[in-house]
């Protein structure tokens, strides 16, 4: 059992690491800014600025959490000794922060005993941070947040997202064609972070994407479940890499069969 001093301490050094990892970003960004590598395909970019704000917040964790864990985007990884483990996508929404877009974000998630019980998302262009430890609450600064009242499927607005990989994107499209007549509508950000914690505010019904890794969900996770949204995956599944779905309970429950016949889980 976590304690609560030990949750308070975590969300104090996770908020540090956002807010620093984010201030590096926003205002430390290059107007020739470079594609440093290729990540699953070429249009799926590391710029230089994800492994500087990588390794800024490496430093900060290892200074202030030295027993703690470690996985990051960009090739942290460490077991640590503590029981707690850092979870860290130092720049989600590569590509948009690449082309100038503003929905990009530092995402950072504590563990304990592979739990996670803090998630601090900073999105430095909205001026927005959202926070939430386990078991008290989800909050965008000092507002408490609550995820929408219910709503019938077709008055639902969706967030998603799609893969990089060709035949993964292909067949993401497939799917979405098949949910826009039944819905509302559908939007695509481009930040997983960012669409789970739109959830927890409320600007949107429910969000769905197959492809994403644990440093692009832990935090916006828990941040969508403190504020009242149901998350997970295929029937009876966590949130995973093969689906993730955050929604209001009644868009959950009628979304996630859809999803689910649709082959929303697989390429």
């Amino acid at each position: 059992m976590i304690s609560d001093e030990l949750k308070a301490e975590l969300l104090e050094v996770g908020l540090e690491a956002a807010r620093r990892a984010g201030a590096l970003l926003r205002d430390g960004r290059p107007a020739d800014l470079a594609v440093a590598a290729t990540k699953t395909s070429p249009i799926d970019v590391v710029t230089e600025m994800d492994i500087a704000a990588e390794k800024l917040i490496t430093g900060i964790l290892a200074e202030r959490r030295p027993g703690d864990g470690l996985l990051g985007e960009e090739g942290a990884d460490a077991p640590g000794t503590s029981g707690v483990r850092w979870i860290v996508d130092p720049l989600d929404g590569t590509v948009n922060y690449l082309y100038g877009l503003p929905s990009w974000g530092v995402s950072i998630a504590a563990e304990y005993g592979g739990e996670s019980v803090v998630g601090v998302v900073a999105a430095p262009m909205r001026g927005e941070t959202y926070h939430a430890v386990l078991g008290g609450g989800a909050w965008l600064g000092t507002t408490r947040l609550a995820c929408r009242p219910a709503a019938p499927l077709d008055q639902a607005l969706l967030g998603t997202g799609f893969g990089y990989v060709q035949t993964r994107r292909a067949h993401q499209a497939e799917v979405a064609a098949r949910i826009i007549p039944l819905v509302r509508d559908i939007r695509r950000g481009g930040s997983a972070a960012l669409d789970l914690c739109d959830v927890a505010a409320g600007r949107l019904d429910g969000y769905y994407e197959r492809g994403l890794n644990p440093w692009d969900l832990a935090a916006g996770d828990l941040i969508a479940r403190e504020a009242g949204a149901v998350t997970g995956g295929r029937p009876g599944e966590p949130a995973s890499g093969e689906l993730t779905l955050a929604a209001s309970p009644a868009v959950f429950a009628s979304l996630q069969p859809l999803l689910e016949e649709f082959g929303a889980w697989h390429d």
